[in-house]
């Protein structure tokens, strides 16, 4: 046991004790982290206002049997700009929950660090893109190894007769694989997610009328494969 310095975005935080808290962090080396914050609650803390989620923070922690304890703060990005809208709060709050979600403690998540950090500098820097969110998980699912399959059949690989969306399958499926099995979508739609899913975040390409669809698969397929409901995206204008 010793001390050791990390980065990590604060992904959320609960009480412990009387005035401590339990921050966790997701750190790119070290997966997701749990740490205590001393007297964090008590209205004079010295490093409580560092440590609200989504900010971006440096941290040197005391190694402790159970839990660390955080010594030491600095702000890397606070993003206090996306704090004063209410659906950009809620955007970062799905992205959050969705990592938090997927990540490990204890297991490298580089890929879900620089996802998280891009989604939140998207959503600091630039306007509420409609289907900012959307991207998002679809690119979080590829990083997990879930991503849907939109451009061939999820069990064949045909690239003919793809008729319907199969949440179970993982996408896209033939009719000759899955007679009748999944959901028509509106035509459009699967291009318009594999869009989302090539782009980069901080530039979109501009909202079309399949918004809403895409929003909605995207959040079915992502829920069905993570085995729970997203709070903050049920919260969501979608």
């Amino acid at each position: 046991m010793g001390l050791r310095q990390d980065q990590g975005i604060v992904l959320r935080g609960y009480p412990f004790g009387e005035a401590d808290k339990v921050i966790v962090l997701l750190s790119p080396n070290h997966g997701k982290i749990r740490a205590v914050a001393k007297g964090v609650r008590k209205t004079k803390s010295r490093f409580g206002g560092r440590l609200e989620p989504f900010t971006h923070v440096d941290v040197l922690l005391y190694e402790g049997r159970n839990l660390d304890t955080i010594t030491q703060v600095s702000v890397v990005a606070a993003h206090a700009h996306l704090r004063l809208d209410l659906d950009r709060v809620l955007a970062a709050g799905t992205m959050v929950e969705a990592i938090d979600a997927v990540s490990q403690e204890g297991a490298g998540s580089h890929r879900q660090f620089l996802l998280l950090q891009r989604g939140l500098r998207a959503l600091e820097t630039g306007p509420v893109h409609p289907d900012l969110v959307s991207a998002f998980l679809l690119k979080l699912a590829a990083v997990v190894g879930v991503a849907p399959s939109l451009e061939a059949c999820a069990e064949c690989g045909s690239t003919v007769d793809l008729v319907r969306f199969s949440l179970s399958a993982g996408g896209m499926v033939c009719d000759r694989c899955s007679p009748g099995r999944g959901v028509q979508l509106r035509a459009g739609l699967t291009a318009y997610l594999a869009a989302l899913a090539g782009a980069e975040l901080a530039d979109l390409p501009p909202a079309g009328e399949l918004s809403r669809d895409a929003i909605g698969l995207t959040r079915r397929f992502v829920e069905y494969h993570l085995e729970r409901r997203l709070k903050s995206l049920s919260l969501l204008d979608v």
